[in-house]
């Protein structure tokens, strides 16, 4: 039952998508950028999470000492392999970019 969550990172708010073991979407969301949010919505929607990925930029450190002090596993993607593979996707949106992302984090 694992569960990988990926993120994009904006200053107002977080698109999360939230994909299980075989890389079904089980929730998309957008949340506030603040970290308490954040993570009380992972605990809730994605309580066996193996994986949280984030592109780096200039809000990832903050965010990813956040999540690390919680506990939850997160990992940082480079910008610029973030960048690749979400190019080939056919739509442009936080909720595709997240969905993505997700795809690369499993």
């Amino acid at each position: 039952m694992e569960q990988y969550v990926a993120l994009d990172v904006s200053l107002q708010k977080i698109a999360v998508c939230v994909l299980n073991a075989s890389g079904r979407v089980v929730v998309e969301a957008e949340v506030a950028s603040e970290p308490g949010v954040l993570i009380a919505f992972i605990r809730t929607k994605a309580p066996h999470v193996v994986r949280i990925g984030l592109e780096s930029g200039p809000t990832s450190p903050w965010l990813w000492h956040s999540l690390k002090s919680a506990g939850l596993p997160v990992v940082c993607m480079d910008a610029r392999h973030a960048h690749a593979v979400l190019s080939v996707r056919p739509t442009k949106s936080d909720r595709s970019d997240a969905r993505g992302l997700g795809d690369a984090a499993k």
